[in-house]
Parts: C-alpha cells; sequence; structure tokens
C-alpha cells in the first residue's frame, strides 16, 4: 500500500523538511549511489556518467565513482540457466553491447540456440535466449554452481564490459516476482506466474491482480550494498518501475533504513509522465497496489524522509507542474523539468536538474 507521510513543515528558508542528519551537499560530490531497474534505469545512468565526463553536472567531481545497485527480483532460471535481466542490461548498456533497438539482449545477435530448443519442443518457448546472450548466462551458472555468490559474479561479468560503475545486486539471495492473474480454469479464479511470463508472454496485457515477491522478506544485502548508501554524497532513484524495480531493492530488509539514515541527500525521478508510464509497465503495477498513477501518487509512494520515506527530492515532467505543489505537501522538494531520455544530452540534463534540487537542502 502507498506511504503518504504527513505533511512536514518547511525550514527557515521555504524548503520542505527533509532526512534527519543530512549533510551539506559537499563542494564536489566523489561518490554517487544509484537504485536501478533495467531499461529505464540503464539510459539514465549512461546520461548521468555523459554528465559527469563532460563536467555538466553542478558540484560533481569529474572522476566522481558511481555505484549502481540493481534489482534481481525479475532474475529466473530458463533451460537450466540463471538469467538476471536487469544486470544484464545495466551491464551491457553501459559496456556498449546492448541492442539499442530491443532496448534488451545483445547487438547483432543470432537465434540458433532457440530455434534448435522450439524444433526439439522444449519449453518455455516464449522467452528466447540469443545466441551470443547464453554465453553471458553459462558463466554465471557456472560460478554459482561452483559456490561464487551473484555479487561476485558480477565483479567478473563486469571486467568483460568495463560498464564505467561498480554495479552490484541488491541482494546474493534468490528472490522471484510472482503476478496473480485472472484465470477461469482454477479453483481459486486465478492464477500465479511468474513476472517474466507475464511481461514477455503476456505483454502485461492483461490485469495483474496481485504480486508476490518471494523470498524478498528473507533476503540481506549483498556485500557493499549498505555501505554504497552510507557513504554516498547523492543518491538517485532513477526513473525505473517503482514497484517491481525499485519497490524490490527497497523490498531488501536493511536497505530502506539505509536510505532514511543516510546523510546524503536522496532524489527521485518520476517514471509517470502525463499520467501514465512512458515504457515498461509501471501503470500496471502500481494499478495492482492501489497507488494512483501519477507523478505525486509515485512520490507520496516512495514517501518523504522527514515523514519516514526515502526521498528528500522528486523531479515530474514539465506537462506534470502543476503537480509540484502537491508533491511539495508531501514534504519533498520537487521540480517540473524535460524528463524524456531522447539522448545522452537530455539525460544528462535531467541528472544535472536532480542534483540541482536537493543541492540547496
Amino acid at each position: 500500500m502507498p506511504v503518504v507521510p504527513a505533511k512536514s513543515s518547511p525550514d527557515l528558508l521555504g524548503n520542505p523538511a527533509i532526512g534527519q542528519g543530512i549533510r551539506m551537499f559537499p563542494h564536489q560530490a566523489t561518490r554517487i549511489t544509484v537504485l536501478s531497474g533495467g531499461m529505464g534505469g540503464a539510459k539514465f545512468v549512461q546520461g548521468l556518467l555523459h554528465g559527469i565526463d563532460r563536467g555538466t553536472l553542478p558540484a560533481v567531481a569529474p572522476d566522481a565513482e558511481v555505484t549502481v545497485i540493481a534489482n534481481t527480483a525479475d532474475d529466473l532460471w530458463i533451460h537450466g540457466l540463471k538469467v538476471c535481466p536487469d544486470l544484464d542490461t545495466l551491464m551491457y548498456t553501459l559496456g556498449d553491447g546492448i541492442d539499442p533497438e530491443r532496448g534488451w539482449g545483445r547487438r547483432e545477435e543470432t537465434w540458433s540456440a532457440k530455434t534448435e530448443l522450439e524444433r526439439y519442443g522444449v519449453e518455455p518457448t516464449w522467452f528466447g535466449l540469443g545466441d551470443r546472450d547464453i554465453a553471458t548466462h553459462l558463466v554465471r551458472t557456472q560460478m554459482l554452481e561452483s559456490g561464487y555468490p551473484l555479487s561476485e559474479v558480477t565483479t567478473a561479468l563486469c571486467r568483460r564490459w568495463q560498464p564505467g560503475v561498480h554495479l552490484v545486486p541488491m541482494s546474493d539471495d534468490r528472490v522471484e516476482t510472482h503476478v496473480a492473474i485472472a484465470d477461469a480454469d482454477q479453483a481459486s479464479g486465478k492464477r500465479v506466474i511468474h513476472f517474466q511470463e507475464y511481461w514477455v508472454r503476456l505483454r502485461a496485457e492483461v490485469p495483474a491482480e496481485a504480486l508476490v515477491f518471494v523470498g524478498l522478506d528473507q533476503t540481506t544485502p549483498a556485500p557493499g550494498v549498505l555501505e554504497a548508501i552510507a557513504d554516498a554524497d547523492l543518491v538517485i532513484v532513477p526513473p525505473s518501475n517503482p514497484v517491481v524495480s525499485v519497490g524490490t531493492i527497497l523490498g531488501v530488509p536493511g536497505i530502506r533504513e539505509a536510505l532514511r539514515t543516510t546523510a546524503a541527500p536522496v532524489v527521485g525521478v518520476s517514471p509517470i509522465v502525463g499520467d501514465t508510464h512512458v515504457r515498461g509497465m509501471a501503470h500496471q503495477m502500481l494499478t495492482a497496489i492501489g497507488v494512483e498513477v501519477t507523478a505525486t501518487a509515485v512520490a507520496r509512494h516512495y514517501g518523504a524522509r522527514s515523514g519516514g520515506g526515502v526521498l528528500d527530492g522528486w523531479l515530474v515532467d514539465e506537462s506534470d507542474a502543476h503537480q509540484v505543489a502537491s508533491v511539495e505537501a508531501a514534504g519533498i522538494a520537487c521540480a517540473a523539468v524535460p524528463l524524456m531520455m531522447i539522448d545522452h544530452e537530455a539525460t544528462a540534463s535531467m541528472a544535472a536538474a536532480a542534483i540541482g534540487l536537493v543541492r540547496p537542502l
């Protein structure tokens, strides 16, 4: 259910009250931590790195280190292989290996293995692994079965891709998101399927009646996750899905509390523009948990740190400028800027606006 904090009192400068113990934004931030899902988060981090390289981000050092904490609740085992869609999308995107048209998987991919599996009649046929992509999953699976935790496996895979960030999974523990949908053939009237089946096979075209996060409440943060939040100069929540991407990261015990208590400002970017998502299925997932599909409602869902939530600042799209006052009324500093990530420059400008929003706080 959404967290709607009580309206906080503005400080003497007229800004909404922010998290307790927040430190002065440094002259030059050297450590930035991002909580990310797949495509939306990956594109945002691309723009963030572009802004750092070009020196266009206010008060960010040219050698600033970026840590990306990635959602792993979309992960699944398929054909005996461990597949981590969000980790791989981040790794391929930042390592310049992503298919730019699909937004996932490898560039110049071929599908011979998928075709052969279909000819053998091996299910599922709705989730295809490309020939080049399979190499990543083979290496990951072999290392996991040899006893290496997912965080160490991810570090090893990143040596090949050099993504320019420290990429870490939210947890080394297994978590899976499942979706309940209507099914008249079942005695309960519902059927529970893996999130990937809902997204890939059904294309999120049927209503999600409930979400089940298997194992989430029993996980622990991966090594370095809590430290990346506690030691950051700035924490950013990009426009990833607030329920099944960022929401699952926040669901790992200890991470939400780390965000509430970090001395760094925490700023988010709305994934909702004009009362719908730009890409993906945020609309369906928010509806499933009873949260209104607006930029304001998502900000309130995350909550203000002054009221026990996780945000100090929130960017909305310029088309949602009329919602700025309602976000600020929830105790979260807010500004309206263009949020369409049409290229690296536009995305870097978004990152600069996010930093500019919380820097005065």
